[in-house]
């Protein structure tokens, strides 16, 4: 067993991605010498040279353009865009053509691409270094869309998802980086299955669903209402498309509530699009209507502001406990 935060433990799955398949490749600004801006893709570039970790123009769309035509041409690229804020000028890549290209070719050729992303706030940075638009991805056909709240999963789920066929939009939650850690075994076949949740804690009273850095949190506010005796169930995620809908279903099922947290803005968020699914499936289910905890419909704003707009503990316990009433 090994201890490893969240950005060693990405690290790690590119190391064994690398090793293992020689059509693994990375490409993005300063990932080589550099060792990426966060230095998650430190010292791979002396283990595996300038051909197989690349360092790119400040070119995002120049940058997915290329693993497109390489995963296309069959290689296994992942990419690397400094910023989930910087990723906009590649989008037209990403819509017109990575994700359509299956359907495009009548499945003669598939998109084997990886695009890494940090994404969200807590850093004191802000606009582009902090937003949270993972909705834009999810709302994308032919993308999966990943993010990882542990070390262990971002492991699993970053070699799982470079073995995917289709292309994968990776969200990492910058904040977590290096303030999680946890054991992980040496030595075996670590890979998570996209798509499939994980029950973060057991509970009986009411349903929250949360992914990426809000993991933290909503486990937190589940922590200070099992002490005024409220049983709250989290479930974490991991994946936004395809989201985990039988563990949802199956939670809320037992519970009665739901209460979904993201820090992205409200409006369009992938909160309303659990909410929507869970009414129209579990209506005889629910002993409350679902709620959501989220970022405002703002720009995200400077570092003075962020414990304003982030969702926190408060906010979150305060709407379950509104929940609760009803």
């Amino acid at each position: 067993m090994t201890v490893r935060n969240v950005a060693q433990a990405i690290n790690d799955a590119l190391d064994e991605a690398l090793a293992n398949e020689e059509r693994v490749m990375i490409l993005g600004e300063d990932v080589g010498r550099t060792g990426g801006v966060f230095r998650v893709t430190d010292g791979l570039l002396e283990k595996y040279g300038s051909d197989r970790v690349v360092d790119t123009p400040v070119a995002e769309s120049g940058i997915v353009g290329v693993g497109l035509g390489l995963a296309v041409g069959g290689m296994r690229p992942v990419c690397e865009i400094q910023f989930m804020g910087f990723s906009y000028p590649a989008f037209d890549q990403v819509i017109s053509h990575v994700s359509r290209m299956r359907n495009r070719s009548r499945h003669r050729f598939t998109v084997p691409m990886v695009i890494r992303m940090p994404y969200g706030g807590g850093i004191g940075a802000a606009e582009h270094h902090s937003e949270s638009t993972e909705a834009i991805y999810a709302h994308t056909p032919g993308l999966k869309v990943v993010v990882p709240s542990t070390p262990s999963d971002a492991k699993g789920l970053l070699l799982a998802a470079i073995d995917d066929p289709d292309p994968v939009i990776f969200l990492e939650p910058i904040r977590l980086y290096r303030s999680v850690k946890e054991e992980i075994p040496d030595g075996t076949d670590h890979r998570r299955p996209i798509g499939s949740a994980r029950v973060e804690r057991s509970g009986s009273d009411v349903t929250l669903v949360t992914w990426g850095a809000m993991t933290t949190e909503t486990r937190r506010a589940a922590d200070s209402l099992a002490e005024t005796g409220v049983s709250a169930e989290v479930i974490d995620l991991r994946t936004l498309v395809p989201w985990d809908r039988d563990t949802v279903f199956s939670s809320v099922a037992r519970t009665g509530r739901l209460v979904v947290v993201h820090e992205a803005p409200l409006t369009g968020g992938m909160g309303g699009e659990i909410v929507a699914t869970v009414a129209e499936n579990c209506l005889y289910d629910l002993e409350a209507a679902p709620v959501r905890v989220t970022g405002w419909d703002t720009v995200f704003p400077l570092k003075k502001s962020e414990h304003h707009y982030l969702p926190g503990v408060d906010r979150i316990v305060g709407t379950v406990e509104r929940t609760l009433e009803n």
